[in-house]
């Protein structure tokens, strides 16, 4: 299936020509991704040898707005695969604050993530790295070729620019398959080439949410949320705040929504729930975090009507509680990877909330409030003698 739309409905004027296309193409793109990442493994593990070989170096995953919750996704996952500490810390972040995190002595791999390469704190990110480390090595991971971070690190030795494939530079406002496509990237890059199996299940996983379990999500959508919450644990905490976002962005903050852990939540953030609040549980694959999850499930399943309790699960076990979106043949996979397949759950349900609420999900600020690639940044020169 390639569009959540009847062949009779006009896509143009619903406006979401673009969005509906860059969801559905991900199972594709997957395995595109996972292609050209073997074909340049040699050139990735040369470059990042030199880090990885260093106990006290440092990786920091960075990116604005969702492509920074990549690396909120993929931290957790890759300090339990490598042994080490992999830090995920937004450019927004670095960029207004330098001093506080970045260590100048220290050896540093930053990782960017851009779907553009255009946005003002992507380029003054690794420029402030230049700046202040005096060991730093920029692996660029973009859906924009001609955009300014790919270009400027294009010619230089201690940098590696890794672009995604065709078609991943979303057109739509919001990211979906730029999102995708660069989480799978850096997790190959760190990681290692994925099992063919467990890219087969990942592919089959998308591929059947996007077709076969297509009308249920949209039902999820139809229930019109007044407030959503998104919750997740580790890797799918990231996975929450891009849930979030996404449906934020689409419905121009018509719909609220927020994330938190199902941990966190409890302390305070659950005091937003009322009668028209649903909320999506995305379970973990990690048997000892799931017990913790299924503890919040079956926690609000006493406080919401059970429809509203949406559990997004990748494991074979049944959950007694709440409306079930089974992420089929996933159980094996890390949560990493299961939020590749998680996260079509929250884009399709963002989308539809958009259309049936009558907003345009290309472009949800036609007055331009909110822009593609962010505008009004002013960046400031950090001065030598302060660190």
């Amino acid at each position: 299936m390639t569009s959540s739309f009847t062949s009779d409905i006009d896509l143009d004027a619903l406006g979401v020509v673009h969005t509906d296309r860059e969801i559905h193409q991900q199972p594709r793109l997957w395995r595109e991704v996972a292609a050209s990442l073997a074909v340049l493994r040699r050139e990735v593990d040369a470059f990042l040898a030199p880090i990885l070989g260093d106990a006290h170096a440092r990786i920091i995953l960075t990116g604005a707005g969702t492509s920074a919750f990549a690396g909120a996704v993929l931290a957790p996952v890759l300090t339990r695969r490598l042994g080490r500490a992999v830090e995920a810390i937004a450019t927004t972040d670095l960029v207004s604050n330098p001093l506080e995190y970045f260590t100048p002595d220290v050896p540093t791999v930053l990782v960017s993530f851009a779907r553009s390469g255009d946005s003002p704190e992507s380029f003054a990110a690794t420029q402030l790295a230049d700046q202040v480390l005096t060991n730093v090595r920029h692996l660029v991971i973009t859906c924009n070729p001609t955009g300014r971070l790919a270009t400027t690190s294009a010619t230089r030795d201690d940098a590696l620019v890794l672009q995604m494939p065709d078609g991943s530079n979303d057109k739509s406002f919001a990211m979906t398959s730029s999102f995708t496509s660069m989480t799978l990237t850096a997790y190959l890059a760190f990681a290692g080439e994925v099992e063919p199996a467990h890219l087969d299940a990942l592919v089959a996983a998308g591929e059947k949410l996007l077709g076969a379990r297509a009308d249920e999500i949209r039902s999820l959508a139809l229930t019109a949320p007044g407030r959503l919450v998104y919750l997740g644990s580790g890797a799918l905490q990231g996975l929450a705040r891009e849930s979030a976002l996404k449906m934020l962005e689409l419905t121009a903050g018509e719909v609220m929504a927020i994330s938190d852990s199902p941990l966190g939540f409890r302390h305070g953030p659950k005091s937003m729930i009322n009668a028209e609040t649903t909320v999506i549980v995305y379970l973990s694959n990690d048997p000892y975090t799931r017990q913790y999850d299924l503890d919040i499930v079956a926690e609000l399943t006493g406080n919401l009507d059970p429809s509203r309790v949406v559990v997004v699960n990748g494991t074979t076990a049944e959950t007694s509680a709440g409306t079930a979106v089974p992420l089929t043949g996933t159980a094996d996979l890390d949560d990493a990877l299961l939020a590749l397949a998680a996260v079509l759950v929250a884009q399709l349900i963002a989308m539809n909330t958009s259309v049936a609420l009558g907003h345009t999900p290309d472009n949800p600020f036609p007055s331009g409030v909110v822009n593609r690639v962010v505008q009004g940044v002013t960046l400031y020169p950090l001065a030598d003698e302060v660190y």
